[in-house]
């Protein structure tokens, strides 16, 4: 592997780090996010148990075409 491509990687991860740490961030002023229909939300007695099923396929498609773009950039 070369340098470029090495330094070019490392930007990426960089971006990709910027990204998340924006969305984890803002994540508490998005209403909808992890209040899905299709989350999953047990509550008992000193108990909570979360599953987003919604919130991750919905993140999870996001992601796919943020990397479809930066795939195309090249």
């Amino acid at each position: 592997m070369e340098f470029n491509q090495l330094g070019l990687i490392l930007i990426l991860m960089g971006l990709v780090l910027i990204i998340a740490g924006i969305v984890l961030y803002f994540s508490l002023s998005v209403p909808f996010l992890g209040r899905l229909p299709g989350d999953i939300v047990i509550r008992r007695d000193g108990f909570t148990l979360y599953i987003p099923i919604a919130t991750s396929i919905v993140i999870s498609i996001f992601a796919t075409l943020v990397l479809y773009l930066v795939s195309r950039m090249k």
